[in-house]
């Protein structure tokens, strides 16, 4: 069964084809021109639209030009009574699948659309499955062998087709943001952007702007409209992390989005519809935040719809080993070297660990203690957990790095002397979080 748009401006014409697919077990809608086929396109999921190219003074290849511009774009079978090779040439430019001339011949039309909604199923089904497939792979490059890991990526693939706000809760470091792009790429919003921001890396006027937008002249500096990333987001997911960091007026600005679905941007007068997925995650208590008054309830029930609990390393020791040799993997592409290993005391040594850090500390770990040892294979003793002693940088004699080599291994340093906090070393080292991943991906 599939739903039909016919657009005709004759009305026996509409009556005789709707009674027609009707019969077929088709739903069929009508409209008489251009704005009431806009309208009709507008409130219902439509498959189909069956469309006369004369509908009095208008033109129905604009209709076609409409469709072809959708996200979502239904297919279109285009009727004339004054057909001509040039009409038809164009009606499929612009995406018509089928071209009949009137009198229309029922068998025929029916043939015809029974093509192209076969056609369209086939296609669908493509693209349900390269999603699927999509997400899959998403999943399959999330290290896990513990029972826990384990039972959160099943959880993340059964609520595929299950668009709801999700809370992840975990310590720092505990792998958050990469939950959530797993539940993003196996969602039905794949296709959609993926937008993340860390809400506590960002003084509360200018988060309120950068997810809201703003107008021309809202403050100063708005030289221009900017639409915020709940706009930038529409049809995706928005990943808002540290929930627990934003101020009580964001809180009920964010609230409004997830009851109403529309957003105000800074200055403006008016709402903007969004259709957003929201994810959030938090490393803090919001039940104790709630109780002590610091976070509103109505918005953690808003948010707490499916929570995700991500347990810490030292919990799921299981997975360290795979992890271990993940990261030993990442480090031999970026510096092209395949020699590079531990030892099997070393692996003891990180498998015994409690990493307060969780799995951002085991990266920056591992990466250390190869930056700081010239040797391709590690022993327990030159794993660096500790402070870089003094003097051992000098001791790879960093007068023969470039530049860029030295301000990466400096910058790696940081990162690890506070846990792999990205935001903690941005603000030590006098940049922007997204600057520290940018220089964090280029090559050494």
């Amino acid at each position: 069964m599939a739903t039909i748009l016919i657009v005709d401006d004759e009305s026996s014409i509409r009556k005789t084809l709707s009674m027609l697919l009707r019969s077929e077990g088709h739903v069929a809608l009508e409209a008489d021109g251009l704005e009431a086929a806009g309208a009709a396109l507008e409130r219902n999921q439509v498959d189909l639209v069956v469309l006369d190219l004369r509908l009095g003074d208008a033109n129905g290849m604009s209709l076609l030009a409409q469709l072809g511009a959708s996200a979502n774009p239904a297919e279109s079978i285009v009727m004339t009574a004054y057909a001509s090779i040039e009409t038809a040439v164009e009606a499929m430019r612009l995406g018509a699948y089928d071209y009949l001339t009137k009198p229309i011949n029922p068998d025929e039309l029916m043939l015809r659309i029974n093509k192209v909604l076969e056609k369209k199923s086939l296609r669908e089904e493509v693209t349900r499955l390269r999603e699927k497939l999509s997400g899959r792979d998403q999943l399959s490059k999330i290290i896990a062998g513990s029972p826990a890991m384990c039972g959160i990526l099943d959880l993340v693939e059964r609520i595929r087709n299950q668009d709801i706000p999700v809370l992840v809760t975990g310590e720092t470091g505990t792998g958050k943001e990469v939950i959530a792009r797993a539940i993003h790429s196996t969602s039905r919003r794949a296709r959609g952007p993926f937008i993340a921001v860390n809400c506590c890396a960002l003084p509360e006027e200018l988060l309120d702007s950068e997810l809201f937008g703003h107008v021309k002249g809202a403050f100063t500096g708005a030289t221009a409209n900017m639409r915020g990333l709940f706009q930038r987001a529409h049809g995706g997911t928005l990943f808002l992390d540290e929930i627990g960091d934003i101020s009580p007026r964001l809180q009920a600005k964010l609230l409004r989005v997830l009851q109403e679905g529309e957003v105000r941007p800074v200055g403006g007068e008016s709402e903007v519809k969004v259709d957003v997925r929201v994810i959030v995650a938090t490393n803090r208590d919001l039940d104790a935040m709630v109780a002590e008054g610091s976070f509103r309830s109505d918005l953690l029930f808003r948010l707490n719809v499916l929570p995700i609990a991500l347990p810490p390393l030292r919990e799921r020791r299981e997975d360290i080993a795979l992890l271990v040799e993940h990261f030993l993997t990442q480090l031999r592409k970026s510096r092209g070297r395949d020699d590079l290993s531990l030892t099997e005391a070393a692996r003891r040594k990180l498998v015994g660990y409690d990493w307060p850090g969780n799995v951002r500390q085991l990266e920056n770990i591992i990466e250390r203690s190869f930056a700081l040892h010239a040797k391709p294979v590690l022993d327990a003793d030159e794993i660096a957990f500790g402070p870089i002693p003094a003097g051992a940088a000098a001791r790879e004699d960093e007068t023969r790095l470039s530049l860029t080599e030295v301000e990466s291994r400096h910058i790696r340093r940081v990162l690890a002397a506070h846990g792999g906090n990205q935001v903690v070393a941005a603000r030590v080292l006098g940049i922007s979080r997204s600057t520290l991943r940018r220089k964090l991906e280029e090559p050494d």
